[in-house]
Parts: C-alpha cells; sequence; structure tokens
C-alpha cells in the first residue's frame, strides 16, 4: 500500500499530452491511485477507475454521450460521476444515490493534462507563468521509469553526470570539472547560478559547443532547465515534469522549448531526447536505495551536487513522503 502524501496529494499532475487524450477513457496511476480519464464535449474529465457496481475498471469501458459506460453491466456514469442509467433497471426506478464514483479536479494547461487527488494548493499547474510563449514548444513523453520520481528530478538536476552517462552528446569526461555555484530562493523556487558545461552535440544537430546550464525547481515533481550557448543568441528550455506512479515508479513528460531552427523536424528533437532518457533510466532504474534518502549523511555529496543537495532539503522541509525516505 502507498503511503499517503500530505504533500503531493494537492499537486496537480501530469497523467498526458493533451492531444493523446480523446473519448476513449484510458487508465492512469496517481500516487498509487487507479484514475480513468477521458474527453467529453465540456473538456477532459477525471474520476476513481472503479466501478460502483462489481468493482471493475470503467477503464475498459467507452464514452457515449459524453458518458462513461462500464463493460461489465452497462452502468452509465456522467462527468460528475454519478450514474445516469442502469439498463437492468425499469425506467421509473429511481437509481440508488449510492451509484456513484468519486472524480477529481482535472484541467488542461500548457498542453498536458493535469489532475489532482486532493484540493489543488494552486489554482493552476506549475507550468503556469513559465512558459514563454514566443519559443518553439514540443511536448514529449510519456517516458515510464522503473524509479521513484524524486530520483528521476534529481538526476535530471544532477550536471556532473552528463560527461559520463551522456558523453560524446552532453558531455566530455575530459572536460568533467565542474565550477563552482550557488543555489538561490527566487518567489519560492531554486534557481541556481550559471554552470558552464562543454557539450559535444547538446540537442542531435551535431554541434559543440560551451552551454551555461540554469537549473530551476518549481514543486518536487516540476523542474526546468535554461541553456544558452556561448557565442549565440540561442536558447533552449526543458521542463520535465514526471507523475509519480507508486513508491519506485513514474511517468516523465517533457516539455522542450527554443529559439532557433524552425527548419528542423520536431522528430530529431523527439529521437535525441529519447537517446538521452534511455541513457538515464539505465542508471536511476538501478541506484539504490530505491527512495531517495532525504539524511545528507546518507550518502556523499560534493560542492557540485549543491543544487541535489538544496532539492533534498526542499522535499524534506515540504515533508514529501512518496519516493523518500
Amino acid at each position: 500500500m502507498i503511503r499517503k502524501d500530505p504533500v503531493l496529494e494537492h499537486e496537480w499532475h501530469p497523467v498526458a499530452i493533451a492531444a493523446d487524450v480523446s473519448d476513449t477513457p484510458k487508465q492512469v496511476i496517481v500516487l498509487g491511485e487507479k484514475v480513468v480519464i477521458f474527453r467529453t464535449k465540456q473538456g477532459v474529465k477525471a474520476m476513481k477507475d472503479l466501478c460502483i457496481h462489481r468493482g471493475v475498471p470503467l477503464s475498459l469501458g467507452r464514452v457515449e454521450n459524453d458518458q462513461i459506460v462500464c463493460a461489465y453491466h452497462g452502468w452509465c456514469y456522467d462527468g460528475d460521476g454519478r450514474c445516469v442509467r442502469i439498463p437492468s433497471l425499469p425506467p421509473t426506478q429511481a437509481i440508488p444515490l449510492k451509484a456513484k464514483t468519486h472524480t477529481y479536479p482535472c484541467t488542461e494547461q500548457h498542453g498536458f493534462v493535469w489532475v489532482c487527488l486532493g484540493e489543488p494548493r494552486e489554482e493552476l499547474p506549475p507550468l503556469a507563468g513559465k512558459v514563454e510563449e514566443a519559443l518553439l514548444p514540443i511536448w514529449m513523453g510519456p517516458y515510464p521509469v522503473q524509479a521513484s520520481a524524486p530520483r528521476v528530478i534529481e538526476n535530471f538536476l544532477d550536471v556532473s553526470h552528463l560527461m559520463f552517462v551522456h558523453e560524446g552528446l552532453l558531455g566530455d569526461s575530459e572536460f568533467a570539472e565542474i565550477k563552482d555555484y550557488n543555489v538561490h530562493q527566487v518567489d519560492g523556487a531554486l534557481i541556481t547560478d550559471e554552470i558552464v558545461v562543454f557539450q559535444p552535440d547538446p540537442d542531435g544537430r551535431g554541434v559543440g559547443v560551451n552551454n551555461r546550464y540554469i537549473y530551476e525547481i518549481y514543486t518536487p515533481c516540476c523542474v526546468k532547465l535554461v541553456k544558452r550557448s556561448e557565442g549565440s543568441e540561442e536558447e533552449f528550455h526543458l521542463f520535465l515534469i514526471v507523475l509519480p506512479e507508486t513508491e519506485t515508479t513514474c511517468t516523465a513528460f517533457m516539455l522542450q522549448l527554443r529559439n532557433y531552427s524552425p527548419e528542423v523536424p520536431d522528430q530529431v528533437f523527439i529521437d535525441f531526447q529519447n537517446t538521452l532518457l534511455e541513457q538515464d533510466k539505465r542508471i536511476v532504474e538501478e541506484q539504490k536505495p530505491e527512495l531517495l534518502p532525504l539524511d545528507l549523511q546518507a550518502e556523499l555529496h560534493l560542492k557540485c551536487d549543491r543544487v541535489a543537495i538544496a532539492y533534498r532539503r526542499r522535499l524534506r522541509e515540504l515533508g514529501v513522503t512518496i519516493g523518500t525516505d
């Protein structure tokens, strides 16, 4: 049984790229809870993936007239989770008030569908006000990972792994030294100084440059990096937002933004990111302990790990329990 998390229960979680959600029911797992999402004329709906009658997942059914129909006995639920039709009952007989399923707050923002299991702490998901609309966007994912969400987030924030896990692409082991930097709190976010990294092929175009990295941490499962190339006006943003499914499994999504190469097909950047994700999965899926230690004495840290240290401290201060120890 997954532990209740008093923090993440009230956060918005990405469950799908909005363009991938149709009127075909889809099951997603959010903090251990099975949720069904489906599109209606009123927007995407999210509810507990369980028919109250005999416990069959509603995601096995279909959507008709904006209602989800259970595959077992045809019970129909509206977008508010109320059962509005039971085929085996006479039309004149009232439907029991207990015939309903729990619904969850659900919204579409910045190309993703977001779900919150509790009362949302913020009115809008964490990308609100942080996406520069003038940049070219690419939505990426879902990327299932057999690792805890905090492990996946921390790997993204780890600059010194670039020269080894992604050697020849995002780093070069001959240039592995990381100059010291600091992490600052700005309007509730954690933001690093610029960190200079030599990258042989930082985005799949095969052009080596010195890139200046800035990491930004917004919520326990939403972070961003900004890359600017020395001697160039090119700018690259990458959001990583992770859906914690269980203590040790998650699904990652990404929103990439750039101000260059509009002629390059999106698939070039997607394929490149897919390669990086596979390289990262090989590492994070084998890390021990599986749960991210919030006790800073449990593992050895260096100055180059300042952003990871700040992230662990933030999780501990907030009281995040899922995926941590």
